[in-house]
């Protein structure tokens, strides 16, 4: 299946610096397991650098050196790819379905990422040591469902950035209860690799205080 895989565009270099090795190791092993550990879709190996690994690493400038949380981290989009891309920072991923914690275990072991930790729980169930500095999410619920789920698991002054779809300022529009009733501010919606991916990624951040 692996000779569907997309040629590594020539911007990863760009994004991951001198982690590209690192990166390329973990996108080979997503390409050769991904689909028959119920990952990613059929039809993604094409796709796989620009829609998926990409995708992810244009956020790593937006990460705090603080603690990140991952919520649904499934594959590793984008708390794997953000954890290669941004060792200074440390990454909590957390995910409730077992297969994937496996999957993510592996993941974590074999690319020696020292700098994240696998927690199997739901969002609404984890129960961590500390706050977050961050918490992102990626394809994961709408986003005044995902408030709820992930805002109470951010310290005072802590951020999302918690990544969408096209619709992306009419979600913001229709959580204005939610937004209102865990104190965000400053919510905003970022448009991130214009003239750098081949598809943008859309970014809801918003302050919690």
């Amino acid at each position: 299946m692996t000779e569907f895989l997309e040629s590594e565009p020539s911007t990863a270099v760009e994004l991951f610096g001198d982690r590209i090795d690192v990166a390329r190791r973990f996108t080979a092993n997503l390409a050769a397991q991904g689909e028959e550990r119920g990952l990613i879709g059929p039809l993604e190996l094409p796709r796989l650098w620009s829609r998926h690994i990409l995708n992810c690493a244009i956020l790593a400038p937006l990460v705090r050196a603080g603690r990140v949380g991952d919520v649904g981290s499934g594959a590793g989009l984008p708390g794997i790819v953000l954890a290669i891309a941004r060792p200074d920072a440390q990454f909590v991923l957390i995910e409730p379905m077992e297969r994937r914690i496996a999957w993510l275990s592996e993941q974590v072991e074999e690319l020696a990422l020292t700098n994240v930790e696998v927690v199997r729980a739901r969002a609404e169930d984890a129960r961590l040591d500390a706050p977050l500095d961050q918490v992102t999410a990626r394809a994961v619920s709408a986003f005044r469902k995902l408030i709820p789920l992930t805002a109470p698991l951010l310290r005072d002054g802590g951020e999302l950035v918690l990544m969408k779809g096209a619709g992306a300022a009419a979600e913001v529009d229709t959580a204005a209860k939610e937004i209102r009733k865990y104190r965000l501010h400053d919510v905003e919606v970022l448009t991130l690799g214009e003239g750098v991916l081949d598809e943008v990624t859309r970014v809801i951040r918003a302050g919690v205080r």
